[in-house]
């Protein structure tokens, strides 16, 4: 399923026509009920494509994400743990209580912009590991236009 509302059906080679539709007719529902979403919404936009990319941009993206959090960290001065880039399913980000700080490779495709939010989003947590009024005034310090950012990266899908 793309976003644009095309249906892609990849197989493996050993698949035989039979097994796949059935599979399609069986996920016709789904499908049709997907296809009537991005209808609905082609503002959203979905990135990357899997563990191939990951481990093909993982490097570009540590670095790119160690740049951002050195120029937005010039704000805040917290001090972390460890920098990861994972392959996360659900998630663009996150901070552990031992001040490890996580993000997602797909962070490398977005605009700018929304990946400085994301940084500071989780640079925040090294100080609130909530969602409080004081953590979203240490975003704001960073990103004044937060709210907007945010309500953008909801309409990007992982």
């Amino acid at each position: 399923m793309r976003c644009d509302a095309s249906v892609v059906v990849t197989v493996p080679r050993f698949f035989s026509q039979n097994i796949v539709e059935k599979f399609l007719a069986d996920k016709a529902g789904w499908i049709l009920r997907k296809v009537e979403y991005f209808k609905r919404h082609p503002q959203i936009l979905r990135i990357g494509r899997g563990r191939r990319e990951y481990k093909k941009l993982k490097n570009q993206t540590v670095a790119f994400v160690k740049e951002k959090i050195a120029e937005i960290n010039k704000l805040y001065n917290f001090s972390f743990n460890r920098i990861c880039v994972k392959n996360h399913r659900s998630r663009w980000g996150s901070c552990s209580k031992k001040g490890n700080l996580n993000f997602n490779y797909r962070i490398f495709h977005l605009p700018v912009e929304l990946a400085e939010y994301i940084v500071a989003h989780e640079l925040c947590h090294l100080r609130e590991l909530n969602h409080s009024k004081s953590f979203w005034s240490l975003v704001a310090r960073a990103i004044p236009d937060y709210k907007v950012l945010r309500k953008k990266l909801k309409k990007v899908i992982l």
